[in-house]
């Protein structure tokens, strides 16, 4: 196995140099560094990655897509993404990797097992809801959609680049894709820790992913028409 961890990052000067770190214990780590103006990209390079920046801010799926990118181009075969800000937790990495090469995506999961402690109660109702909603238009056994955390072998990273959307909709189309190509997907139990993190989600994000909901929900109407 010949794995990387990439780190999509946007503002994340607080937390980044220690996520960076751990990561490294596990794998060469890549910070695809998302239009950031505070010295994300200095400090990433400062605790030991490579560092690719994007010239504006484009998007966590578009930061996502240059890593896999820049991964498979270097000659990489599996991929850890795992979110900047702190929240998970680098020593899960093994968990995630263990069952890769019997599946195409891990995905780590905050609600396989112990609850997550101080999770905002806004980001329960809209897990439950998104989940509950990949569930029934993908058919996956999912309890955390949402998840940043995720393994992801080569053949499913090839897939994921022709993903169009580079906001955070491009997360959760990646079910939508995996499922139209028979890729298993599975769950592995991952720790969570929450503080003041910054959420950069805009209304147009939440647009954006409710019309993208809307069309899963006519794509499937239209099977079932067919």
């Amino acid at each position: 196995m010949n794995l990387i961890t990439i780190i999509p990052a946007y503002n994340e000067k607080v937390a980044i140099k220690n996520v960076v770190k751990e990561a490294l214990h596990y794998s060469p780590v890549l910070v695809v560094d998302d239009g950031s103006n505070d010295g994300t990209f200095q400090l990433a390079k400062e605790a030991g990655a490579s560092v690719v920046k994007h010239s504006q801010n484009m998007g966590k799926g578009a930061a996502i897509k240059t890593g896999l990118k820049t991964g498979l181009e270097e000659g990489y075969d599996t991929f850890i993404v795992i979110d900047g800000d702190g929240q998970h937790n680098p020593d899960d990495i093994p968990s995630l990797i263990s069952t890769i090469q019997e599946t195409g995506v891990v995905i780590g999961s905050r609600f396989k097992g112990k609850l997550p402690e101080n999770i905002p109660l806004q980001r329960k109702i809209s897990n439950a809801v998104t989940t509950s909603i990949m569930r029934y238009l993908t058919g996956y056994t999912l309890t955390d959609s949402q998840s940043g955390f995720r393994a992801i072998s080569k053949d499913a990273a090839k897939l994921f680049l022709d993903i169009t959307y580079n906001d955070y909709v491009y997360e959760s189309e990646m079910f939508h894709v995996a499922a139209k190509h028979n890729i298993t997907i599975m769950e592995a139990p991952i720790s969570c820790s929450y503080g003041n993190e910054k959420s950069y989600i805009t209304w147009i994000n939440v647009l954006n992913y409710i019309l993208f909901i809307s069309r899963l929900f006519l794509r499937k109407i239209n099977v079932f028409l067919d």
